[in-house]
């Protein structure tokens, strides 16, 4: 099974907005919300039209994100596409 080789970069990342930071700038919606355990960056999931969450990693690398949904206690790293388990 593949592991991910970038876990010594999460932080205690806390989330900077209660939703997507930039569909809250630009009045739009979202589906699910992802936190990058980076720096703190809350960006909406794949699943909605905007992808803010995929987008911030391309620009700024940052590698891993985790679900803000309540109940859910999984995580992503892009680099590796590998699920991380953050229970």
């Amino acid at each position: 099974m593949k592991a991910c080789t970038h876990t010594d970069q999460i932080t205690d990342a806390k989330p900077h907005t209660r939703g997507c930071e930039e569909c809250l700038k630009t009045g739009d919606t979202w589906v699910h919300l992802r936190l990058c355990m980076i720096c703190g960056h809350v960006g909406c999931c794949d699943s909605s039209k905007n992808k803010h969450a995929t987008k911030h990693f391309h620009s700024t690398k940052h590698p891993i994100v985790r679900s803000i949904e309540p109940g859910e206690d999984w995580g992503w790293c892009y680099v590796d596409e590998v699920e991380l388990d953050f229970a």
